[in-house]
């Protein structure tokens, strides 16, 4: 068979493989991108924007729920969920994401090839077109961009029970009689509280002590009581044994919940538990790329492989798991290859858990400070101290930062509420500009907003929280 010879060839269409491929094709080389399934990656079809999308129709539903509190009046106080149009709201989104994607391929000149693509030598893919055919495309430069998929574990009778992942969940088209979601981690919290508002029963299975684990105590206690204010039930502690049934008709979950065994029955299951890299069975072994002892590429700072002319990027590359990374991965190449030297060392990570209410961080949580030994002082409020808060009947939450010790920088900021996301951003900003906090303290910010809630927070005086400094450190 003829080998193609491409400048630039990507695998996978993901955020930075996209970017990469657009931008390549605009400076006149030509480039291939080779997608199995998904044509603009995991976003815009089955994750980032469905979920935020069906996270939107369960806010409204709840809405249904508290129209008494704004002075809506209902017959029978009765509402029915109609889940086959949610579902075609979200569809029909999707495919106005994918038209979009289409036309970027098309205006930008790279080519997209539709099919399962696999490494048969360096930097050479043979691609099974989905369409029937095969094709062999050699690149002088190799992107790789193969992102994640939902993690299904080894627990005896998982597998077997089919469970739903995120993907399926975002495609359900009745609402479940009673949904468990094995992992209090964010795509677990997200859904979970979606699906309750829609009305199904809704249990959580967390191995650990607290939902969100790695997040400070506080936010986790938040999250712990809305759950429960909601009507969703927690078990924290709680190792799933094994599985009997078929999520979607009828399951048995045995488990090991604080060291006891106990078993009840649910009709749906969701995994919720983490990633696996999709590096497996793409035929890395036969280019020089090495993959690390959790399955992701190994990448240097500069997104580099162990191979010449090939990198990785986005989740395959052990990226944090977040589009907006993805796109920084995009960003770093692509001035890379143009000359520059920008690396993924000491970039700040920002991250939003949609939940309601929603929760954001940039920069240091408590928990990190401490277990580094970085000093700091606390600057904390409720997020009813947002007056924007109290006009539309949202608060409960909180918003804290950690500023230096030695100086008037803001080493993190946490926000659990209303808008989070978008609070944190102004935040963010005066971190990547190394501004005091007192800029935020002395700004002026429109009334009533839920940014005008810095204010608030940066004009407290700050207490120190940590002075410990590891003794390893001194």
């Amino acid at each position: 068979m003829q080998i193609e010879e491409v400048d630039f060839l990507v695998l996978g269409s993901g955020e930075a493989g996209k970017y990469l491929a657009w931008a390549m094709a605009r400076k006149g080389m030509r480039v291939i991108v080779i997608e199995r399934l998904y044509i603009g990656g995991s976003c815009p079809n089955i994750a980032c924007l469905p979920s935020k999308n069906i996270i939107h129709s369960a806010k409204v539903a709840s809405y249904f729920g508290r129209s008494e509190e704004f002075g809506m009046q209902q017959e029978n106080h009765d509402h029915r969920i109609d889940m086959s149009k949610v579902r075609l709201r979200k569809r029909r989104m999707v495919d106005e994401l994918i038209d979009m994607h289409l036309a970027q391929f098309n205006d930008s000149g790279a080519e997209l090839l539709v099919g399962d693509g696999r490494f048969i030598a360096p930097r050479t893919i043979e691609v099974e077109l989905a369409d029937g055919g095969k094709r062999v495309v050699c690149g002088k430069k190799v992107v790789i961009s193969t992102g994640s998929r939902a993690t299904i574990d080894s627990t005896p009778g998982l597998c077997e029970a089919k469970p739903l992942t995120h993907i399926e969940a975002l495609e359900l088209d009745h609402v479940p009689e009673h949904l468990v979601v094995i992992g209090g981690g964010y795509v677990g919290l997200e859904l979970a509280q979606a699906i309750r508002r829609f009305g199904s029963r809704v249990t959580i299975v967390e191995r650990n002590a607290r939902l969100a684990h790695n997040e400070d105590e506080d936010v986790s206690e938040l999250l712990h009581d809305r759950c429960r204010q909601e009507g969703i039930d927690i078990l924290t502690d709680a190792r799933l044994v094994s599985v009997e049934g078929t999520s979607g008709k009828s399951v048995k979950l045995h488990l090991l919940h604080c060291g006891a065994e106990m078993m009840f029955e649910a009709s749906h299951i969701l995994a919720a538990t983490g990633r696996t890299p999709n590096t497996n069975d793409i035929g890395l072994e036969l280019t020089g790329v090495e993959v690390t002892d959790r399955g992701h590429v190994k990448v240097n700072e500069r997104l580099e492989t162990t191979a010449a002319d090939v990198w990785a990027v986005g989740d395959c590359a052990g990226s944090p798991h977040f589009t907006h990374i993805a796109y920084d991965d995009y960003r770093i190449v692509r001035d890379n290859i143009s000359g520059g030297n920008r690396v993924t060392t000491s970039r700040q990570v920002p991250f939003c858990m949609f939940t309601d209410p929603e929760l954001a961080r940039v920069g240091l949580s408590e928990t990190e400070a401490k277990r580094q030994g970085t000093a700091y002082r606390l600057l904390k409020i409720p997020i009813v101290s947002v007056l924007r808060t109290r006009t539309v009947s949202e608060t409960q939450g909180f918003m804290k930062a950690l500023i230096a010790t030695d100086s008037d920088h803001i080493l993190g900021f946490t926000a659990l509420g209303m808008n989070a996301g978008e609070v944190m951003a102004t935040v963010q900003i005066a971190m990547l500009a190394g501004l005091p906090y007192t800029v935020l303290s002395d700004a002026i910010f429109t009334h009533p907003t839920m940014t005008e809630g810095l204010t608030v927070l940066f004009s407290k005086p700050p207490i120190v929280a940590n002075q410990k400094i590891p003794a390893h450190v001194k």
